[in-house]
């Protein structure tokens, strides 16, 4: 009875032992595992941080686009656009070539890329090409006269201090009976200025007061300011702003500043 006993405490005693040593063993080959893993994974990372064309096997290609922003605004253009784009400007510095190019290329292209064109090429103040495409756009079947399309390319002309290009534009809307708004007063007004042109900038003016749209004070005060050489104008237009803007005041310097009487 008593060996009896003995032989099965002696038998739980070695299924504890072999219970606990596969314990460990599978502890061991659990924790040699997860070190493996984390190696693998840190040679991996350290290797994506200085080479990043390989990451697990396999290699990643750089497709040649630009990224961030100029990217995503250039997906809003299409590919005909775009070589458009590219063809005219490689071409402008040679009068015969782009001339063909334009007929073999931009009469081709439909309406939403011939204004992405337009657009982009104000947005790269190339005014001459812009001014050539908004030409080709006129004579098109679908074209309607339309005064954003008159605004971006006389706002980039003016900036451009392209003025006479501006007055043969401005003259062309205003047969079509169109007038801009405020922002396009002011820049051409102020392009005027800066050319020194007051005169033509009064016509501007002249032709402001006639819109049918409420006028706003800052082509006023850009007309102003840029008048101060000039007094007798100025006091003109100074009489036209107290009467529509007879809430608003108007800073008048000293006038020996300018030898005014």
């Amino acid at each position: 009875m008593a060996s009896r006993c003995f032989m099965r405490k002696w038998e739980t005693c070695r299924l504890a032992s072999v219970f606990l040593t596969e314990l460990t063993s599978n502890s061991t080959r659990c924790s040699n595992l997860i070190r493996d893993v984390s190696t693998a994974l840190s040679s991996t990372h350290s290797i994506a941080m200085f080479e990043p064309k390989s990451v697990w096997g396999f290699r990643e290609y750089h497709d040649g686009r630009p990224r961030g922003p100029l990217w995503r605004g250039k997906k809003l253009i299409g590919k005909e656009a775009l070589f458009v784009i590219s063809g005219l400007k490689r071409f402008k510095d040679e009068e015969d070539t782009l001339h063909k190019f334009i007929k073999t290329h931009v009469l081709r292209l439909l309406k939403m890329d011939l204004i992405a064109v337009l657009t982009e090429l104000e947005r790269q103040q190339e005014v001459s090409l812009a001014l050539m495409v908004f030409n080709v756009m006129q004579k098109q079947d679908w074209y309607k006269p339309d005064m954003f399309l008159y605004k971006d390319l006389i706002i980039a002309l003016a900036r451009a201090k392209r003025m006479d290009d501006v007055l043969q534009l401005w003259e062309s809307m205003r047969k079509e009976n169109l007038f801009p708004d405020s922002q396009t007063y002011t820049e051409v007004i102020r392009g005027f200025l800066s050319n020194g042109s007051p005169a033509d900038a009064m016509n501007i003016y002249e032709d402001m007061k006639n819109s049918p749209d409420p006028p706003e004070e800052l082509p006023f005060r850009i007309l102003l300011k840029g008048l101060l050489p000039h007094p007798l104008l100025r006091n003109k237009v100074k009489q036209d702003f107290e009467e529509i803007f007879p809430d608003s005041s108007i800073y008048d310097p000293p006038q020996e500043i300018f030898g005014a009487r």
